[in-house]
């Protein structure tokens, strides 16, 4: 199935290793020149490397999604090395304020916030005037299946997953118009860095909720949110994909 991504610019939050370069490495499979946004000073440049070592256009720029400033710079300058932004998928997220409620630093609560939900809304209106001016666009930010049923220990994460759902559903809405959709996908438990802040009982219960009763790879993932970004994937806007492997089947 012809995708028709081929000269498009996708542009990644979070680009630079996990899902997020799976993501990247997916458009290019497609024809697509890439752009990614990551706070990673090392990796950024050795993944654009890599994806240019593809065949592709590619740019990255180290760059806090919670720096409005710095991000619509860079989001400016993106545009200008390869052509426009056809596509933002945001990945850029942090999963390292573990704790109860009760307990939780209201800073770090405040941080997953400022990353997880408005860092999302920074980067969809870096975007939207190129979308708006060429009347296409997809948006595609990875949430979690924590984001629909909660998060024992993950207050702060879960909050924010839940809410960039809706998120999406209003910018589907109001962006229509556009010929711009807007989607979320929620994963389960993906074999990348970010595993690694899961309670480990946590993990081997949602692993055990799962119907494949393993971690999935990163460029299942990655597919699904290309396809999203696709022409043929047109009429899909507003939708939260369950990307959870089962785990959302077993509710007791």
């Amino acid at each position: 199935m012809d995708l028709g991504l081929a000269g498009k610019v996708a542009l990644v939050t979070g680009g630079a290793r996990g899902i997020g370069k799976a993501v990247a490495l997916a458009f290019v499979r497609e024809g697509a020149n890439v752009g990614i946004l990551d706070l990673l000073e090392d990796e950024t440049p050795q993944t654009v490397a890599e994806l240019r070592a593809l065949g592709v256009k590619a740019a990255g720029y180290v760059t806090d999604v919670t720096d409005v400033e710095s991000l619509n710079a860079n989001v400016q300058k993106l545009a200008a090395e390869l052509g426009g932004v056809h596509c933002l998928v945001n990945s850029a997220a942090i999963l390292i304020n573990v704790g109860k409620i009760e307990t939780m630093d209201a800073g770090m609560w405040q941080r997953d916030l400022d990353v997880n939900l408005t860092g999302v809304f920074n980067a969809v209106r870096a975007v939207l005037p190129f979308m708006q001016q060429q009347n296409w666009g997809r948006i595609v930010t990875i949430s979690s299946v924590a984001g629909v049923l909660g998060g024992f220990g993950q207050a702060g994460y879960s909050a924010t997953k839940g809410a960039v759902i809706s998120l999406m559903k209003t910018v589907a809405l109001e962006m229509a118009r556009y010929n711009i959709t807007a989607n979320a996908v929620y994963p389960g438990i993906v074999g990348t860095e970010a595993a690694q802040f899961i309670r480990p009982d946590m993990k081997e219960r949602m692993l055990k909720r799962s119907v494949w009763k393993k971690e999935m790879e990163p460029d299942a993932i990655a597919s699904a949110i290309v396809f999203l970004c696709s022409e043929p994937a047109r009429y899909i806007t507003g939708i939260a994909l369950d990307l959870s492997g089962g785990i959302t089947l077993f509710t007791f």
